[in-house]
C-alpha cells in the first residue's frame, strides 16, 4: 500500500480532539484546534470559512465541472468517560464516545493530502457541530456559508465497532432511521410521604407513564414495520420523604418511515392525555431535535462499494439498514450522496463510556477516502 501520509500524526491529533469533547455549539476549543492545524496547510488553492462552530474549507478545482462535499461531525456527548486511556477526557462529564473525534481525524488526514495534490473539481470538507443534539446539519445546510459553496454530491462515515478495524459496510437506500428526542414533563401536588391521599405522586405516574410507552411498539405499530421507543433518563422528586410534584422523561423515538414516526407520537399523545386525567396532573411533550432518515443515492453508493470491492487493503461488507439516528440525512435530502460505516473493533458499543475504537482505522479510511476522491475529482 502506498504511503500518502503519516498515519501517527492523525492518530495524534485524534488523541488530542479525545482530550476536548464538547457539546453541540459549544465546540470553541475543537474548532480552534482545527483552524490552527488549518493554518499549518500552505495551499492558495484552499480557502476556509466558518459557521457558528463549524468550518468549511474548499479547495479550488484546476477545472471544476463538480464540487464534491465531505462531512464530519464534531460534538461529544454528556457522559463520564470510563476507559482508563491516558488521552481521556479533560472536560468533566463528556466524552467522545460516538467517534467523532476519529471522524475528524480523517477528515483531516484526507484534506491534507489535498493540500499539497490539487484536484481537477472542488472538493469541500466540512466539519459540522452539534450532530448529537440539537441537530447542526440542517440549519448549516441553510446558512448563507454552505450555500455559497453547495456541493452536488455529500459522503460521510460512521464508525462501527462491531465490525473488525478497516472493515467497510453500507447499502443503497434507506440506511439509518428517522429519528426524534423526546421530553415528558409532569406535575402534580407535592405532599409528606406520610399522607399520600393529600398529594398526586409524579413517581407513581411517571412509572406509570414509561410501562405504557413502552407498549406502543409491541400494540400499536405493525409487526412487518419497525420501530423503537426508548425512555433513558427518569428524574423526579427532592427527597426520600417528600412525594414527588415534578417528574422528567427523556427518551428517543427511531422508525423506518415518516407515517410511523407520526403514528407513533399520536400514540405518545395519547397516552400522556390518559396519564393526565388518571393521575389529576398537568404534562408537557417536547421533541427536541428531529432528524429525518439517512438514504443513499443508489447509484453513487453501488459505485462505491464496486470500488471498494476493488481494494485490497480494506473488507467490505453489505450491510442492513439500523435504527441508528443520523442528521447527515439531512444533507441527502437536498445533495445526492452516501454514508458508510468505518469498522473500528471495540468490544464495547457507540454511546458506551468504555467505547475504545481500534485507531488502526484511521489509517485504512484515510487512505480509502483518498484514493476514492483522487477517483472522482482528479
Amino acid at each position: 500500500m502506498t504511503v500518502l501520509y503519516n498515519t501517527d500524526d492523525f492518530i495524534k491529533i485524534r488523541r488530542d480532539l479525545h482530550l476536548i469533547p464538547e457539546p453541540g455549539f459549544q465546540e470553541v476549543k475543537t474548532q480552534a484546534y482545527i483552524l490552527n492545524y488549518l493554518k499549518g496547510l500552505s495551499a492558495d488553492f484552499m480557502e476556509v470559512k466558518t459557521w457558528k462552530t463549524g468550518v468549511l474549507v474548499r479547495f479550488q478545482g484546476t477545472a471544476p465541472e463538480k464540487t464534491i462535499g465531505y462531512r464530519t461531525d464534531m460534538d461529544g456527548l454528556p457522559m463520564v468517560e470510563e476507559t482508563g486511556l491516558a488521552f481521556a477526557s479533560q472536560h468533566e462529564g463528556m466524552m467522545h464516545a460516538c467517534g467523532h473525534d476519529l471522524h475528524m481525524s480523517i477528515a483531516l488526514g484526507v484534506l491534507t493530502y489535498f493540500s499539497t495534490n490539487q484536484p481537477k473539481d472542488n472538493l469541500l470538507f466540512v466539519f459540522q457541530p452539534a450532530e448529537e443534539g440539537p441537530g447542526g446539519a440542517q440549519p448549516m445546510l441553510e446558512s448563507e456559508e454552505f450555500r455559497g459553496w453547495m456541493p452536488d454530491r455529500m459522503i460521510g462515515l460512521h464508525i462501527a465497532p462491531e465490525w473488525p478495524a478497516g472493515t467497510i459496510a453500507t447499502k443503497p437506500g434507506l440506511l439509518f432511521a428517522n429519528t426524534s428526542e423526546l421530553f415528558i414533563n409532569l406535575k402534580g401536588k407535592s405532599g409528606h410521604a406520610a399522607f399520600p391521599h393529600q398529594a398526586n405522586d409524579m413517581v407513581v405516574a411517571a412509572s406509570h407513564m414509561v410501562t405504557q410507552l413502552h407498549t406502543i411498539v409491541s400494540r400499536n405499530v405493525s409487526p412487518l414495520d419497525s420501530a423503537v421507543v426508548t425512555v433513558g433518563k427518569i428524574s423526579g422528586g427532592t427527597k426520600q420523604n417528600i412525594i414527588a410534584e415534578n417528574a422528567r422523561l427523556e427518551g428517543t423515538i427511531r422508525t423506518l418511515s415518516i407515517e410511523s414516526m407520526n403514528e407513533v407520537k399520536a400514540r405518545i399523545e395519547g397516552i400522556t392525555r390518559g396519564i393526565e386525567e388518571s393521575f389529576n396532573c398537568e404534562t408537557s411533550i417536547d421533541y427536541g431535535a428531529n432528524y429525518c432518515q439517512v438514504f443513499n443515492d443508489e447509484q453513487l453508493t453501488e459505485d462505491f462499494i464496486a470500488f471498494v470491492n476493488g481494494l485490497d487493503y480494506v473488507e467490505f461488507q453489505r450491510c442492513d439498514k439500523a435504527m441508528t439516528g443520523e442528521d447527515f440525512g439531512y444533507f441527502l435530502e437536498s445533495i445526492p450522496g452516501f454514508m458508510f460505516w468505518l469498522g473500528v473493533g471495540s468490544e464495547y458499543g457507540l454511546h458506551h463510556s468504555k467505547l475504545n475504537p481500534s485507531e488502526e482505522a484511521i489509517g485504512k479510511a484515510i487512505h480509502l477516502l483518498i484514493d476514492y476522491l483522487k477517483r472522482e475529482a482528479l
